[in-house]
């Protein structure tokens, strides 16, 4: 007999959106909620030159807005077909990989949308990278089949050669762009026809693969041209293999155009059905965590402030690994042994969210938080103490100095970095001796967000004055004398006091090592 917790466990289905910028994931993202009835009306995310006062729902902060792009992972849960489905949209950029990165960890699958004019992009490839080395399951949308793109067999094949994984495409294209007749579904045995201004009709196959009846658009060079393709691939191919989607090694392919919506619900069907629900997770010592265990474990994956900004409120990301979340529990962070309350939490729908009174494993659910947290915390119930492991930092490439324009705002500047520096993706440091600020990120596109948060959600004007690339290694204070920096060497701090070296270059970092060589610098990942 199925108990309870096991019903609700595999209900749930979470997973990120991952793409290279442009590429179409927010948009694809707005079509799910649409299509779970989340959102009446799918946003457009506002392009340049447009006046237009419709936003993707998933870009909720401010400056998505303005410049179009995601900068923050969103967080949304709709019920779907009975399911509850958690979605993650993730900042395409690369100078926000590193939240992208963290987000990963806390997924059961991934879809990865590509640019079907494009092809693989190199930021895909990275996020590939990561989400292969976990063995999830891995879904690719080829979007944008309303444009003229590349040849799908030249999409399939560089996705194979190019990531290195196994393909199958669900779903073959009809023509693209102007010449868009529709799919023919290989999965479903159906043909998907796209009707302008319409939802699609389907027509189902007979043994010979061919739609039955006489249908008008049977007679398109395109139709048969599509069927030829589609069936010689299905013979020659790979096989369609459950087991190996399930441990990350084939990738379900399914063709479609996220701004026209067509193909998305029969991709979204043919994922809820394929992913699998929340899987025993690792501890820092090697147990398993079952989601249906009955004590409750989670780890917070992100840090969000100012989600409301009329009142200033923080939020630390839980991912529940196991067991039921009820409203009041009192669970033991791992880092302090510390007992806290969960007595307000949220869920979500991008900045929209209501109080939520009991959640399971797979769920995302949001603490508010008032310092407690950091990115990577574990909490637990019960007396046997749990340690997930340690969640991703990248050690930060570029650095500017920052001061307050306006020295009667010092408040606002502190508490607007302090609060920022916490969500994890840029990093605080502090000149060894002249305690002068320092940031380091990964990217300059962090820089400008970073300023254009503290001034328009802490009312804080800095000045920015940039250092360019620095290689940032780690000292153990007991190795650290202070005579060791040089110009071409900053000596500082970082957020948690620990010594840092900012070096000028490769060389400069060589040189130091020859000079000191029982010195051991060390670098975040």
């Amino acid at each position: 007999m199925v108990s309870e917790m096991e019903k609700e466990v595999n209900k749930r289905r979470t997973f990120a959106i991952i793409s290279h910028p442009d590429a179409g994931k927010t948009t694809i993202t707005e079509h799910l909620l649409l299509y779970s009835g989340a959102i009446r009306e799918a946003g457009t995310v506002k392009a340049k030159g447009k006046k237009s006062n419709k936003f993707a729902k998933s870009d909720w902060m401010e400056i998505e807005k303005q410049r179009g792009i995601s900068v923050t992972s969103s967080v949304m849960q709709v019920d779907y077909d009975g399911y509850q489905v958690n979605i993650l949209d993730t900042p395409g950029h690369e100078d926000f990989s590193e939240d992208t990165y963290r987000t990963l960890m806390a997924v059961d699958a991934a879809v990865m949308v590509v640019d079907s004019g494009k092809g693989i992009e190199a930021q895909t490839k990275k996020l590939f990278e990561v989400v292969s080395q976990r063995g999830i399951p891995i879904f690719t949308f080829m979007n944008k089949l309303d444009r003229d793109g590349r040849e799908p067999l030249d999409l399939v094949t560089e996705l194979e050669e190019v990531l290195g994984i196994d393909a199958y495409p669900m779903n073959w294209p009809m023509g693209m762009g102007k010449t868009l007749l529709g799919l023919y579904d290989l999965y479903n045995q159906r043909v998907e026809i796209r009707q302008e201004g319409e939802e699609a009709s389907f027509y189902d196959l007979d043994e010979e693969g061919q739609v039955k009846g006489d249908l008008p658009f049977k007679a398109s060079s395109i139709y048969s041209q599509a069927i030829e393709d589609a069936l010689l691939l299905h013979e020659a191919g790979n096989d369609f293999d459950r087991q190996a989607i399930a441990e990350g090694k084939l990738t379900p392919v399914f063709f479609g155009s996220a701004l026209t919506g067509f193909g998305v619900q029969t991709f979204l069907d043919a994922f809820i059905e394929l992913a699998h629900a929340p899987s025993p997770t690792l501890t820092k010592d090697g147990q398993a965590i079952n989601p249906t265990d009955d004590r409750f474990t989670g780890f917070i994956f992100k840090i969000q402030a100012n989600m409301n900004p009329a009142h200033r409120d923080r939020i630390a990301f839980v991912r529940i690994v196991s067991g039921r979340f009820e409203k009041g529990i009192n669970v033991t962070l791992a880092r302090t042994g510390k007992g806290i309350r969960m007595a307000h939490t949220t869920q979500f729908m991008a900045d929209a969210r209501e109080e939520v009174q009991d959640a399971y494993a797979g769920d995302i659910i949001g603490l508010y938080d008032t310092g407690n947290f950091q990115i990577g915390d574990t909490l637990y119930t019960g007396n046997q103490v749990v340690e997930f492991p340690d969640l991703p930092l990248f050690t930060p490439e570029v650095f500017m100095k920052v001061a307050p324009k306006n020295v009667l705002k010092q408040k606002s500047f502190h508490k607007g970095i302090e609060q920022l520096v916490q969500e994890g993706a840029i990093q605080l440091y502090r000149t060894y001796h002249t305690e002068e600020y320092i940031l380091g990120a990964v990217g300059q596109l962090q820089f400008e967000v970073f300023q254009y948060r503290l001034l328009h959600e802490y009312n804080a004007e800095v000045e920015m004055t940039p250092m360019g690339s620095k290689i940032a290694r780690w000292i153990d204070p007991d190795q650290l004398d202070p005579k060791m920096s040089s110009s071409r060497n900053l000596l500082a701090k970082d957020r948690f006091g620990q010594p840092v070296f900012l070096f000028e270059n490769q060389f400069a970092e060589n040189w130091f090592k020859d000079k000191h060589p029982d010195v051991v610098l060390k670098q975040l990942m």
